[in-house]
């Protein structure tokens, strides 16, 4: 697509920008409906809440005496006050104010001084699961998708989880990056042994994934397969030099304009020899180190990014229908009222 001519005066003529907008987090209120990750599991032991930014606003995550964990609305309905100041109680949650206590389902079921629980004190429940070492939450009233499970049993591999420091751009932006095929090979050095898999895209109602045989950075050998999932969710498996590994990132929406990226790697276990422990340790820090760089060569440039797809070629086939993927995905904030 060229850009189009815009005539002026004096036979003279200004370029106009072709550009089709995306919708961003936050626009008209509304929010990708997605799988966010919220924390790591390891910062909400039992009997323990945290509270965290999500969608422009404030929710907490909490752990009963069951062990499940849930997130909720951090804003006590009855005076607003920020219920990650409280504590838990068997499966409640105390608002540290008045002393007003909310369930697992988010109803309130006590009042400090003893007055009837009312029944329109509530605080709002999203959908969560706890997966990788994550704690997830679904942005919108029912999950239209669930994540993806590995080729391999956890019980079986070796796992670290980490977050990334915060990027300046929407967590969609970086999903993008998977299916731009021009920026996997430009930026991140990744040189395939086929022709571009445009063909092969394995395209879902709720993302896609595809399989990458090629040469990394210093000549490494890789065959992995990636994929998105929704707006927010990235994984890879397979082999890295001959050895398996994988990856799950989901990528955060605490407000608009920001994101960062909460990652588990697994490696498998090698066994519990000396040997097999350090070969263990030495893949799991491989494995971590190529997922930090990768990540890392992205920074600067989503941290001033203004994303915004124009004139593209046909190396972008496969991000152009991601994209429209991304503008026909439901947008949603069913929340709203409980977290600001």
């Amino acid at each position: 697509m060229s850009a189009a001519r815009v005539p002026v005066k004096g036979d003279l003529e200004v370029p106009r920008r072709s550009v089709r907008p995306m919708p961003r987090d936050g626009e008209e209120g509304l929010f990708y409906e997605s799988w966010y990750p919220i924390c790591l599991s390891e910062e909400v032991g039992p009997g323990q809440l945290m509270g965290c930014e999500f969608l422009g606003g404030r929710v907490i995550a909490v752990r009963g005496d069951s062990g499940v964990v849930r997130v909720q609305s951090a804003y006590c309905p009855h005076m607003g006050a920020d219920l990650s100041q409280g504590r838990v109680i068997g499966e409640n949650v105390e608002c540290a104010f008045h002393r007003w206590q909310y369930d697992g389902g988010g109803q309130c079921v006590m009042t400090g001084i003893g007055d009837p629980a009312p029944s329109a004190a509530r605080i709002y429940n999203f959908p969560t699961i706890e997966k990788f070492g994550i704690v997830w939450a679904y942005n919108g009233v029912q999950p239209k998708w669930e994540l993806p499970e590995l080729d391999k049993k956890i019980d079986g591999l070796v796992q670290r989880n980490f977050i990334t420091d915060e990027y300046s751009c929407d967590g969609w932006v970086f999903s993008c990056n998977t299916p731009d095929m021009q920026h996997i090979k430009a930026v991140h050095g990744i040189q395939f042994k086929h022709d571009d898999p445009h063909k092969d895209v394995r395209w879902l109602e709720n993302g896609f994934d595809y399989a990458i045989s090629a040469d990394h950075q210093g000549g490494v050998a890789i065959d992995w397969i990636v994929g998105i999932r929704g707006s927010s969710f990235f994984w890879q498996q397979g082999t890295y030099e001959g050895w398996w590994m994988a990856a799950a990132l989901g990528y955060s929406c605490p407000r608009p304009g920001f994101h960062r990226a909460y990652v588990s790697i697994f490696v498998e276990n090698a066994g519990d020899t000396p040997e097999g422990k350090s070969l263990t340790q030495e893949r799991l820090d491989i494995a971590t180190d190529l997922i930090r760089r990768t990540a890392e060569e992205d920074r600067d440039i989503l941290n001033t990014i203004h994303y915004a797809p124009g004139v593209m070629t046909r190396g972008d086939t496969s991000l152009g229908r991601y994209l429209q993927m991304l503008r026909s995905f439901p947008r949603s904030n069913p929340a709203a009222d409980f977290i600001r």
